[in-house]
């Protein structure tokens, strides 16, 4: 079967939000072991954090296709980072530095995903 072609603009369907909030959630769950070999507590997710997913797929359009995009680069880095922190703590060396740094990257990306939102449309979570 041929793979579906997606157009920024075009509205997106159940299935998509669904998949669209489940990588969010991922997203936040490799944070968060970033966070743990950083030494930081987890955070608790703040309403926009945990509204993103609904109020970018109601933007749509190109705002969606850069929140996607930003998506999986982050996904990316995460992924990459995390495997590099492990190997460092399973060579019985500290990750905390490198994890900060990785922490301190997670932030900044994660709020320029969060500022895509359109401000009328940051839900109160």
């Amino acid at each position: 079967m041929p793979a579906r072609a997606v157009r920024p603009d075009a509205p997106a369907t159940r299935s998509e939000d669904g998949g669209l909030t489940g990588r969010w959630a991922a997203i936040h769950e490799a944070a968060a072991v970033v966070a743990a070999l950083a030494g930081r507590a987890a955070e608790p997710a703040e309403p926009a954090v945990r509204a993103f997913p609904v109020a970018i797929m109601q933007a749509g359009g190109q705002r969606l296709a850069v929140a996607r995009q930003g998506m999986d680069d982050l996904s990316l880095i995460l992924e990459t980072g995390i495997r590099a922190l492990l190997a460092v703590h399973a060579g019985k060396a500290s990750p905390q530095a490198a994890a900060e740094a990785l922490w301190a990257e997670f932030r900044s990306a994660r709020d320029a995903l969060l500022a895509l939102s359109p401000p009328e449309r940051r839900l109160l979570g």
